[in-house]
């Protein structure tokens, strides 16, 4: 599964990179197409921290709930036998 994802993850990089020298090639920069469609990088980046502020404490709440049920899982867990 991991080699899955880190393959797909390396195809999506290669095709950014190739698309965006491309439209290097044509005079097309991120702050054109951003603008084209009513972004800013500035507002890219408040959005993102916005979003990383609502989702960090959920984050942190979720894992100090789920932790404890891992662990508590985890140790009663019968052993394997055999591996």
């Amino acid at each position: 599964m991991i080699y899955n994802t880190l393959s797909t993850l390396f195809k999506f990089i290669l095709v950014a990179v190739f698309i965006g020298a491309v439209l290097n090639e044509f005079n097309i920069s991120t702050e054109d197409v951003l603008a084209d469609i009513g972004l800013t990088p500035t507002h890219i980046m408040e959005v993102f921290r916005d979003g990383l502020e609502w989702a960090l404490p959920h984050f942190i709440l979720g894992a100090v709930v789920l932790i404890p049920i891992w662990l508590i899982i985890f140790l009663l867990k019968p052993p394997r036998l055999g591996k």
